[in-house]
């Protein structure tokens, strides 16, 4: 693979050579360039690359154009005004982009299917003026439309569609092409009056015809009449023949493409719906009849679909809305029929929640002219919806297809109906039901009989709540904690002024949570507890609660991390008492959970499996700093390895300490890792920066150190104080690097 790797690199010598020598790049940046290009060559290299590979090696390849085109440019403006000539062409102006065409090519060949992609390269073709966009299927739009050639997007059409047989899109805009060129050839021969000249043959010759014409005021012949009207007769029959062949051909078109599309996408029901819309917005022959025949097929293949019941209802009622505003009840109740076959054909939650979703849109339609209740007449003729709609969610229970979200939906009809007590009603009969360890729906029954409660109360009592509290108690004594967690929030908002039932909260929840246990992510009761104390209580009762809740077997992370935030917040504001309690909780969590993270028989495992995996006595890897490895070897190797490479080494290779590395990037002016700050003072005492980084250098005999310092103070050789532990040393600004950059190697 290195090999491969490398020739690449190599065929790009000219290319490099010409940017330089034109002066676009210098020799770093090209070097740099070339370690990028390797590092995505080996990632493209790898036994299965990804799509992000390929998409980061292309948008790089897009910014190197792009600033060589820049640079380009400025170096022509330059050239301008000195009086030189204008910069010729040369290879680095094609190889960019040849380059990118390439990466394009291997990432289609290995995702043909993904139309994005290949969208992507044509557009990139086009852009460019590249010849290459005419292989692309997606372009036959380009061929079409700009360069007026319908047998090359033809060509190309068919190309695409043999490379991405499943392409929806591709089926569809195929269709569209052949017919609007049928519709072209049409326009055209009625513009250029081809069929006026086809069927108004006259055959008297042309001389005395135009002397009649001129003269037709002298005289009246008694057949002209008959003999135009017989023409108008044969010119209208000849038309109307034309305009069937038109319809016959488009016809004989969508039946072609559209069998042909099913073939290869028999199970995509988007396909055939689009299929459908383009043949009712054409004037086709026998349109009717395969429309039909379409939604037989759509039948025979999608009757088990709850999607084509929906959409066969709403299409026979789409044309409703387009009349006016009132819906007309014959189409209404068409499209109800749809829906009631469905059900019977396929009875579940879903086909009954597209059905009232249906109705209650119709009913939304025209909720701007009446109240509710009053949107439709209930007169023997006139179809209510409404009516309809609590039917539906009847049938649904009666049936066994009533879900949780059909439930509450059925509920919420009621209460924007201002039905609020055959709401309860309806919600304490489905909440003892089936769906009786539905939380959703217990949300909504709660919030119901809360709204009752408040109805009747302004301001309600301890007595007045009962009722509410053991509804509550029943479902989250048997509901467990991380399902229960929008019942808790609601529990916690309705009783955080009531200390009794709040009281009685906090019991059920640490009773819920030793059964269950604490959470370690998501929804953290014990936390919400602590914060709903704290809000309420303030922060010495909120550290009693939560030192409850870590009392528990199973406490979980979440809780330990929430009252380390919330301690370390009040800490960072001077309390020196959180600081405390912060310190020990990390104490607490770690003597709980650190082995869970890891222990060395874990580590020992990992370590052995990569030793297996290598199946080599060295496992080399990449080191965090300067260049080179860190190399990890069996100690009973380890005096053998060193000495193996300090001989073959000739002396260019030294033994050092691991701190070097640091000090070497100290010394070259790269940012090493930051340390604790150190506050940089001028000779009178006055802050003006701090340190960042710093070390002693090896090479200098001296330490050293890099940091911030204020705009005016910066000025190399400014003499300054560095405090270190409170005492103050004397230290002179310079510029960096502290050494001469010698690391750096040419490509």
């Amino acid at each position: 693979m290195a090999d491969v790797v490398q020739y690449r690199p190599e065929r790009m010598i000219t290319e490099l050579d010409d940017l330089e020598r034109r002066g676009l790049f210098s020799r770093r940046e090209i070097a740099e360039i070339v370690k990028q290009r390797r590092k995505f060559e080996y990632r493209l290299k790898r036994p299965s690359p990804l799509k992000s590979d390929f998409e980061a090696y292309i948008d790089y390849e897009k910014n190197i154009d792009a600033l060589r085109l820049l640079r380009k440019k400025a170096v022509a403006r330059e050239m301008k005004e000195k009086g030189n000539k204008k910069m010729k062409k040369s290879v680095s102006d094609f190889a960019g982009v040849s380059r990118i065409l390439e990466i394009y090519r291997l990432a289609t060949n290995r995702f043909k299917g993904d139309i994005d992609l290949w969208f992507r390269y044509l557009e990139f073709c086009r852009e460019r003026k590249n010849g290459r966009m005419k292989k692309g299927s997606g372009y036959a739009a380009w061929e079409f439309d700009q360069n007026l050639n319908v047998t090359a997007a033809r060509a190309l059409m068919q190309s695409g569609l043999r490379t991405c047989p499943t392409s929806e899109d591709l089926w569809v805009e195929y269709l569209r092409m052949e017919l609007t060129y049928l519709n072209k050839l049409k326009v055209r021969k009625f513009i250029l009056g081809e069929d006026e000249e086809a069927l108004v043959r006259d055959h008297r010759d042309t001389d005395e015809k135009k002397w009649k014409d001129e003269n037709k005021e002298l005289f009246m012949s008694l057949e002209d009449k008959k003999e135009d009207d017989e023409a108008s007769n044969v010119q209208n029959g000849k038309s109307q023949k034309k305009l069937e062949l038109f319809r016959e051909q488009g016809l004989s078109i969508l039946r072609t493409v559209y069998s042909g599309a099913v073939e290869a996408i028999p199970s995509n029901f988007g396909l055939r719906k689009r299929f459908m819309e383009i043949l009712e917005a054409t004037d086709l022959a026998h349109s009717e009849k395969i429309q039909n025949e379409i939604l037989a097929e759509m039948k025979r293949d999608f009757s088990k679909e709850p999607e084509y019941w929906d959409w066969l209802a709403r299409h026979n009622f789409k044309s409703t809305l387009e009349m006016g505003e009132e819906i007309i009840p014959f189409r209404l109740d068409k499209a109800i029929q749809v829906y009631e076959e469905a059900i019977k054909v396929l009875p579940s939650a879903m086909m009954f929640d597209l059905y009232i979703s249906f109705l209650r849109d119709t009913i939304a339609h025209n909720s701007g002219e009446t109240k509710s209740s009053g949107l439709f007449s209930t007169s023997d003729h006139t179809v209510n919806p409404i009516s309809h709609v609590l039917m539906a969610y009847e049938r649904a229970e009666s049936m066994g297809c009533i879900a949780e979200d059909l439930a509450c939906q059925h509920i919420s009809f009621y209460l924007q109906l201002g039905r609020l007590e055959e709401a309860r009603k309806l919600a304490e009969k489905l909440c003892s039901g089936k769906l009786s360890d539905a939380v959703n729906l217990w949300v909504m029954r709660l919030s119901i009989e809360m709204r009752c409660v408040t109805n009747r109360s302004v301001s309600p009592s301890k007595f007045d709540l009962l009722p509410v509290f053991k509804l509550l108690k029943s479902i989250l004594t048997r509901t467990a904690v991380w399902k229960a967690e929008s019942l808790w929030f609601m529990a916690l908002k309705s009783f955080s002024n009531q200390k009794h039932y709040f009281d009685k909260l906090v019991e059920l929840s640490l009773v819920s949570l030793a059964k269950d246990g604490g959470s370690d992510d998501g929804f953290s009761l014990s936390s919400a507890m602590v914060n709903f104390v704290l809000q309420k209580d303030g922060i010495r009762r909120a550290r009693d609660m939560y030192k409850r809740f870590l009392s528990l077997p199973h406490p979980g992370r979440a809780i330990y991390k929430s009252c380390i935030d919330l301690e370390a917040n009040l800490a960072s504001a001077g309390d020196r008492d959180c600081l405390l309690e912060a310190w020990k909780l990390y104490e607490s969590a770690l003597a709980t959970y650190d082995q869970d993270m890891g222990t060395s028989e874990t580590a020992n495992a990992v370590y052995w499996r990569a030793r297996k995996s290598l199946k080599d006595n060295a496992v080399l890897l990449s080191s965090a700093c300067e260049d080179g490895f860190e190399i990890s070897v069996p100690s009973e190797h380890a005096i053998d390895l060193i000495k193996a490479i300090l001989e073959k080494s000739e002396g260019k290779i030294r033994l050092s300490v691991l701190g070097a590395q640091y000090s070497l990037r100290l010394e070259a002016g790269l940012c090493p890792p930051p340390r604790s700050q150190s506050e940089i003072q001028d000779e009178k005492g006055n802050s003006i920066g701090e340190v960042s980084s710093g070390g002693f250098s090896h090479c200098l005999k001296r330490n050293i150190g890099m940091g911030y310092v204020n705009s005016g103070s910066h000025k190399a050789g400014t003499k300054v104080k560095i405090v270190i532990r409170g005492k103050a040393y004397g230290g002179t600004l310079t510029k960096m690097p502290f050494v001469p950059t010698k690391y750096y190697r040419p490509s």
